[in-house]
């Protein structure tokens, strides 16, 4: 792929993403509209609703058959296969936080094989525009380009490099990562940076020791080197594909032992893959991804967590591991899943990447960056009994400087007293969610409870440096202040993480169908400690899972599961009517026991987000792991508090 031109020409259709699915329709069926028509247009377009999960089976052009099949209208879903690709689209318009969710390459790329090659939206999140500009497809937040673009004016590259550091442009400007990463190995480098010693915080220091040692500030171009590189089945094919192109075949790795995979995300599809979909091919084409990455890890000698060889389940989830046996702090890890911050619980600068991000780092061990801003979290005060790590993530995902993405592309900097007290498995709810956040990244810097953690997990004495702090007077953007001992067990709507309000807000009462506990936010030791305290007390009183409601916990790792086999968890787990399953990303990935099957199912679950169609048709509620458990008790949404308050009137 060549240089982008001097300047750009977008010889196709503009599409609105409208609220109107009428107007979406109308659209697909040939006609042009007005940005004035199309108002109000989708915010919040996750990369779920670009390309549903089923979608990202396929890892090749025939993406471009499908970009925004998952695309939500009110209740409609107004795109068909085929319809924008054959609409001779090249420009994507719209609302704000557009490509929420995943770090799935998959979603700008079947927008780029469909024929998109301009993205305009009020705003980003970033991992979706980095991908964008990592495969060469323009985004920008002029909506002045629309009038111009429909008049058949050529647009300066400029346009879409303004305001851009200067590794960031030249990305742009070379049309994709690849190219940009061809250039470094030929001489090209961002100027240096003039920097003077100056207060830094704890993310931006292991920047710095990771891009040369020299300080740097927020919005410096670096590279930096990359301790962890992991991947896992559902997104490696494609970052496999993309390197031995780029390589012709003759893949050369950076440091093979610094590199994982794993098998977590598809591990059981097979027990929830509807039967249209299986006659599609699409069982087949899930199972087969696996095995281009075991053969991948076999010509190359790389280590591989896969699926257990002697029952169902895998290994574990991709972070977990990780956490439990490789990340440590001050370290810099990168993977492909938007969850990848859940090591930044150990005080590692951890974060998800794209496919051709990914494939480029197993090349060079090395990734472009800009030195992000950092929001600090301060929890003050103590947590009330029954409040956990994920109610304090739902709290803060409604705030208004998150909720209206002024944190997008921000470290979230977790500080206080309230966080002293929470040991690393909560502090790990904190760091994953930043994903939701917007975030590149949730930081803890160490202390002794991650030296406990590594003892106890590991088996290390790990000794904390002196550099691994943020200095007092380090810059940072913002401040959000936290009272934990205000704080109640939260809730998240159906459909966006953000739309967060208290169990006791509730108006009326919220049956369920299915509650699931399970992922890597909700399949951690603590996790499962939380869910067996509410059900051993129910089943001390005579009481389980209630009639008509499935209950699932999912361990996140085998470590995870011994340690509840150690515990004696099992027994309270059957005797109050849980499905046990081994572990694997599950429901979360809409891949296998507690995903719904019909619309009007309602689930509670401890997993991340709840985009559209995230874990099947029905509506998902988010909670925490005891609020999950009380729940499939009480057979209706209710925190562990309610539900003893219940029992004793």
């Amino acid at each position: 792929m060549s240089t982008v031109p001097h300047r750009l020409r977008f010889n196709g259709r503009i599409l609105f993403l409208s609220q109107d699915a009428q107007v979406v329709k109308r659209q697909l069926a040939g006609q042009d509209v007005s940005l004035e028509a199309a108002l109000p247009l989708r915010t919040d377009v996750s990369t779920d609703e670009i390309t549903p999960a089923w979608i990202c089976y396929h890892y090749d052009e025939k993406l471009g058959d499908f970009p925004y099949l998952g695309l939500k209208c009110g209740e409609a879903l107004p795109v068909a296969a085929g319809s924008v690709r054959a609409g001779g689209f090249a420009v994507t318009v719209a609302g704000r936080r557009y490509g929420k969710g995943s770090s799935r390459e998959a979603s700008p790329y079947a927008e780029w094989c469909a024929g998109i090659r301009l993205v305009i939206a009020e705003s980003f999140e970033r991992i979706y525009r980095q991908n964008c500009r990592n495969l060469g497809i323009l985004t920008s937040t002029d909506f002045g380009l629309i009038d111009r673009i429909r008049r058949g004016e050529s647009i300066p590259i400029e346009e879409f490099t303004h305001g851009e550091d200067e590794l960031t442009a030249e990305l742009i400007r070379r049309g994709g990562l690849f190219n940009l990463m061809r250039a470094r190995k030929q001489g090209w480098a961002p100027a240096a940076q003039s920097s003077g010693p100056r207060p830094m915080t704890y993310a931006e220091k292991i920047i710095a020791r990771g891009s040369g040692g020299q300080p740097v500030r927020p919005g410096d171009p670096v590279f930096a080197r990359v301790d962890w590189r992991y991947a896992h089945e559902y997104s490696s094919p494609l970052a496999i594909v993309a390197l031995e192109r780029e390589m012709a075949g003759r893949v050369v790795l950076h440091d093979p032992a610094s590199i994982v995979f794993f098998s977590d995300h598809l591990t059981f599809i097979h027990r929830s893959m509807p039967p249209e979909r299986r006659k599609l091919g699409l069982l087949d084409l899930a199972q087969a991804m696996a095995k281009v990455q075991q053969r991948f890890c076999e010509q190359h000698g790389l280590k591989l967590h896969g699926f257990l060889q002697d029952r169902e389940g895998s290994e574990g989830i991709s972070h977990s591991i990780m956490a439990e046996r490789y990340v440590l702090p001050g370290q810099v890890a990168i993977g492909t899943d938007s969850h990848t911050p859940h090591c930044g619980a150990l005080g590692a600068f951890a974060f998800g990447a794209g496919s051709t991000e990914m494939a480029t780092a197993w090349m060079t061990g090395e990734v472009p960056m800009r030195v992000p801003r950092t929001c600090r979290v301060r929890l003050t005060g103590r947590l009330p009994i029954g409040v956990e790590a994920k109610d304090i993530a739902l709290h803060l995902l409604r705030t208004p400087y998150v909720r209206d993405g002024h944190a997008i592309g921000q470290v979230f900097e977790y500080t206080g007293e309230a966080l002293a007290g929470l040991p690393t498995d909560e502090r790990a709810t904190l760091t994953n969610m930043v994903a939701e956040m917007g975030g590149i990244t949730g930081l803890v810097a160490p202390d002794e409870e991650t030296r406990r953690f590594l003892r106890e997990r590991r088996g290390i004495d790990f000794q904390i440096e002196s550099w691994m702090r943020s200095d007092e007077e380090a810059e940072v953007a913002h401040t959000i202040e936290i009272d934990c001992a205000a704080l109640q067990p939260m809730l998240a709507r159906p459909g966006d993480p953000g739309s967060g309000l208290s169990v006791a807000e509730l108006d009326q009462p919220v049956g369920i169908d299915i509650a699931y506990g399970g992922s890597c936010t909700g399949g951690k030791r603590e996790d499962l400690r939380h869910c067996h305290e509410v059900l051993a007390w129910a089943v001390e009183r005579g009481m389980k899972v209630a009639p008509g409601v499935r209950f699932i916990l999912q361990f996140g790792s085998q470590d995870v599961r011994d340690f509840c086999v150690q515990q004696g968890m099992l027994d309270v787990f059957a005797r109050a009517g849980v499905e046990l399953i081994e572990p694997g990303c599950g429901a979360c990935v809409n891949a296998g026991p507690g995903v719904s099957e019909r619309a009007e199912q309602v689930t509670i679950s401890s997993i991340n987000r709840n985009f559209p169609g995230r874990s099947g048709p029905g509506k998902v509620w988010l909670a925490s792991p005891a609020t999950v458990a009380a729940s499939a008790i009480a057979g209706r949404i209710t925190s562990f508090e309610q539900l003893r308050a219940a029992f004793d009137q």
